[in-house]
C-alpha cells in the first residue's frame, strides 16, 4: 500500500485493492503540483465535508474517471446534482466497497458549500472523518476537526495503522490538540495535515513530531511533503 500526500488534506491511497483519493483540493491549492488531469483512473473519491479546500475537484474527477464520491448523504446529493457518481453514507454506518470498508466518523467542524451565485451557503450535511480498511489495515483520515473524546473509542475499536490528523489550528486542531488526539487514537503512524497551505494555518510540523515522540512514543510521526509517498 502506498499513501501519497498531495498537500493540505488530500491523500491518494493505492495498492492491489484499488486507488482512492481523499479530499481532492488540487485546483487552487498552492501546496501541490498535482493536477486533476493527472488522474485517469480512480475507484472512489472520499470527501469529508463541503468546504472548497476539501470538496475541491471531486465532481470534476468523478465525471472524468467515473469514480463515485463517497460522502454524507446531503453532500452526496449536492454532488449528484452536479453530475457526479455518488455513494451516500452517514456517520456510524459502514459499507464494503471493492477496495475495502469505509466508515464515516464524527468530526467537529462545518460543511457549508459556497454558493457559486454568491448567495447563502448551501447545506452540506455534517462534516465527517473516514475510517478505511484497505488491504487489511485501518487508516483514519480525521477530516477537519477539533479534539473530541470519542477519538479514544475510535482507537479502541480499530487498531490504526495510520492516522492523518490536522494540526493547522484556527479552523482545526493545533499541534498540542493533535498530539492529545494521538494519545487517544494510538495509531502506529501519524501524518500531520491541513497546515502551511495558507498563512493563517502556518505550523511547525517538526514541533508536532517532537511532542508526539515525547508524549506518545508508541506512535511515529511522519511528515510528508506534497508528492511524497509512505509505503506500508
Amino acid at each position: 500500500m502506498r499513501i501519497r500526500f498531495h498537500g493540505h488534506a488530500c491523500f491518494e491511497i493505492e495498492g492491489e485493492a484499488g486507488r482512492i483519493l481523499i479530499d481532492p483540493f488540487l485546483t487552487g491549492n498552492p501546496s501541490t503540483t498535482t493536477k486533476p488531469d493527472d488522474f485517469t483512473q480512480l475507484d472512489a473519491i472520499l470527501v469529508t465535508h463541503g468546504h472548497h479546500d476539501h470538496l475541491g475537484d471531486s465532481v470534476y474527477l468523478s465525471k472524468r474517471t467515473g469514480a463515485p464520491i463517497i460522502a454524507v448523504a446531503e453532500l452526496a446529493a449536492y454532488c449528484r446534482k452536479q453530475g457526479a457518481e455518488t455513494h451516500a453514507m452517514h456517520i456510524g454506518g459502514k459499507h464494503l466497497f471493492p477496495f475495502g470498508w469505509v466508515r464515516p466518523t464524527l468530526a467537529l467542524h462545518g460543511s457549508g458549500i459556497e454558493n457559486p451565485d454568491g448567495g447563502h451557503m448551501i447545506y452540506g450535511g455534517p462534516p465527517c472523518g473516514f475510517l478505511v480498511k484497505f488491504e487489511g489495515k485501518w487508516l483514519y483520515h480525521a477530516g477537519d476537526t477539533g479534539l473530541f473524546g470519542d477519538m479514544e473509542l475510535i482507537g479502541r475499536r480499530h487498531p490504526l495503522e495510520v492516522a492523518m490528523l490536522p494540526i493547522g489550528d484556527n479552523f482545526v486542531m493545533g499541534v498540542e490538540e493533535a498530539v492529545h488526539a494521538s494519545q487517544l487514537l494510538r495509531p502506529k503512524i501519524v501524518i500531520p495535515m491541513h497546515y502551511n497551505t495558507f498563512p493563517l494555518i502556518a505550523q511547525d510540523a517538526g514541533e508536532f513530531v517532537h511532542l508526539l515522540q515525547r508524549r506518545v512514543p508508541e506512535s511515529q510521526g511522519k511528515v510528508l511533503k506534497p508528492g511524497e509517498i509512505l509505503e506500508i
